[in-house]
């Protein structure tokens, strides 16, 4: 799974040395640079398909910003917490 700048990081998530994104994903954000520095293309499409099951279960709305926050909180977590792990039954509580 090559890039075009055949640039490569070693991904905190899969522990090696692997082909890096292409660009810096959420640009102008501190963590979109983290990302691009630490996290590889192989790692990113896990988080992508992750990020799906996440806004379905949660059923965000990326036109708001608290959608947004969240989803970023979760991302953080997913590549340098502890993981964003959420079971399939899961339902979060309403307030």
């Amino acid at each position: 799974m090559a890039n075009e700048s055949g640039r490569t990081v070693f991904c905190v998530k899969l522990q090696k040395e692997m082909p890096g994104l292409d660009e810096v994903p959420f640009d102008g954000h501190p963590l979109g640079q983290r990302i691009y520095d630490n996290v590889s293309k192989e790692a990113w499409k896990g988080w992508v398909e992750h990020m799906k099951m996440i806004m379905n279960e949660y059923r965000l709305n990326l036109g708001q910003p608290e959608a947004q926050e969240f989803l970023l909180k979760q991302m953080e977590e997913y590549f340098f917490g502890k993981g964003s792990e959420l079971p399939p039954e899961f339902k979060p509580e309403t307030h």
